[in-house]
């Protein structure tokens, strides 16, 4: 079984240091653990990497997260061995996350390789700037396996870009095809989907999630109704106020009125 580890995301990682390291010279393995620290490693060498008891090849591409006061084995295939690393503290204590130790990033090697050397660059002159990179790097690995580690939101990833697709379109018209055809799935299998994942259609999921975002502008702006009716792809009023008051109970008025006192 796949080795994991969890960690909290809700909150962004402080970036203690972060680089190019380069090993081996000293020898073909080393021995090491940061006691405070989480540490992240994107390969370019081949090797092997061990702790916990299991043992995980390392191949160029390949990602990897150690959790603190860990005692990691490296053993390296050649005398000069590159990788980008992170050393950092997760202060966020809600909901955890579980993410491979090791894995493959596959075609996102090239995209977490370029945050990372953000964060590097970041590190000494943007604390912030550092931070922010590297919390979309973790956020990032943990959708690179298309298994959400028990965690909540969509675990196949033809159902996340079908859901990614109808936020970017709620404005305006969706139809089933054309979720299908982003998604890279059939009609049939897409609905299959979305029934197994969130017991909804897709028809009522997409109706579901422009009642929320109308839900949000008659709370949180003083945008007409009109101009939130037609922002959440119905532009026809009275089946705006209709659906309005079957997904949120209210007219749309009353649900401004009842969030302003």
């Amino acid at each position: 079984m796949q080795q994991q580890v969890e960690l909290a995301l809700d909150q962004p990682p402080h970036v203690a240091n972060a680089g190019v390291g380069v090993h081996g010279s000293a020898g073909p393995h080393e021995v090491f653990r940061l006691p405070r620290l989480w540490q992240l490693h994107l390969y370019g060498y081949s090797g092997t990497l061990e702790f916990g008891g299991v043992s995980h090849p390392i191949r160029p591409g390949h990602v990897s997260l150690v959790p603190p006061d860990t005692e990691v084995h490296f053993h390296y295939d050649v005398p000069r061995c590159e990788h980008l690393y992170a050393h950092f503290l997760m202060p966020g204590d809600g909901e955890r996350r579980r993410v491979p130790a090791m894995q493959d990033a596959g075609a996102e090697a090239a995209v977490l390789s370029g945050l990372l050397r953000q964060t590097v660059a970041a590190s000494t002159q943007s604390p912030a700037r550092a931070s922010a990179e590297l919390w979309t790097v973790l956020w990032r690995m943990t959708n690179l396996t298309g298994d959400a580690g028990n965690s909540p939101g969509p675990r196949h990833p033809a159902l996340r870009t079908a859901m990614a697709h109808i936020e970017e379109h709620l404005a305006g018209p969706l139809s089933i095809p054309v979720i299908a055809r982003a998604a890279g799935v059939s009609h049939t299998h897409l609905t299959r989907l979305f029934r197994e994942d969130t017991g909804s259609t897709v028809v009522g999921y997409i109706r579901h999630r422009r009642m929320e975002r109308a839900r949000h502008l008659l709370i949180a702006s003083t945008l007409a109704i009109p101009a939130i009716a037609a922002a959440v792809g119905i532009s026809d009023l009275q089946a705006f106020n209709k659906t309005c008051r079957k997904e949120l109970g209210a007219s749309p008025r009353a649900v401004r009125q009842a969030a302003h006192g």
